[in-house]
């Protein structure tokens, strides 16, 4: 993948080349220090990923795409987390906080290939359709339920339950509903982390405040500042085989 930088700070751009090392599937073709440079680099270089600061001199980030006939694929770069909502309204690929971690980046060129890949996948005869990419602890996932949306980390998400047909996400004082199944979140999630406890409820095994024997050998759950669970009988099992030592 062909990308270019484009940050008013030289040491952010020097910074992020140095990450970009670890992953030889990207090019660094240039870089642009404001948003007219970064048009012209666009026109001349034509990169398939743009890494964007927001704040810079003169137009911000967002001017600058709204700018372009046709944008490259953008993950943005800032310090800022207030403007997270608007980036994925634009359709960035993902919004990461400064200083950047590998791992972080890691998981946003993971959507950047998955993104490339997608237009062969679509025409290709393939018998199924290949898996969403997985994510981490330190990816934030965008929640909408009605009028409201949040922008949340999945590390300070406790648990999913099933409300109807729908997904409760148990996060600080929120409980919006989704229309997601476990089994679709299950196959996105880290098995290290998040446990299916029972049929109803996949919990963060972080936010674990207590665990106690219960009925017919299952255990039970208390979770910080949340409810209390009650793990099935098959998942009793699989949880001490998972955590013993």
């Amino acid at each position: 993948m062909n990308a270019l930088l484009v940050d008013d700070s030289r040491l952010a751009r020097t910074e992020l080349r140095h990450l970009l090392q670890a992953f030889p599937e990207v090019t660094i073709v240039g870089e642009a220090r404001h948003a007219a440079e970064a048009r012209t680099r666009i026109a001349e270089l034509r990169p398939e990923l743009l890494f964007l600061d927001i704040h810079m001199p003169g137009e911000t980030g967002f001017e600058l795409l709204e700018s372009l006939e046709a944008a490259p694929h953008v993950i943005f770069t800032t310090a800022y987390d207030e403007y997270a909502l608007r980036a994925f309204e634009v359709n960035a690929l993902d919004y990461l906080l400064k200083p950047i971690s590998e791992a972080r980046l890691a998981a946003s060129l993971e959507k950047a290939r998955a993104q490339r890949l997608a237009p062969a996948l679509a025409t290709a005869a393939l018998p199924d359709e290949p898996a969403p990419a997985p994510l981490t602890m330190q990816d934030q996932v965008f929640v909408k339920d009605g009028e409201r949306c949040w922008f949340v980390r999945l590390s300070d998400i406790k648990l999913f339950e099933i409300n109807g047909s729908y997904t409760q996400i148990y996060f600080e004082q929120h409980r919006p509903l989704i229309p997601r199944t476990l089994q679709h979140l299950e196959a996105r999630l880290d098995p290290k982390v998040f446990f299916r406890a029972n049929r109803q409820q996949i919990i963060n095994l972080k936010w674990i405040d207590s665990i106690e024997p219960w009925f017919s050998n299952t255990l039970k759950i208390k979770l910080r500042e949340g409810p209390e669970v009650e793990v099935s009988r098959k998942q009793s099992v699989l949880f001490r085989e998972l955590l013993s030592l």
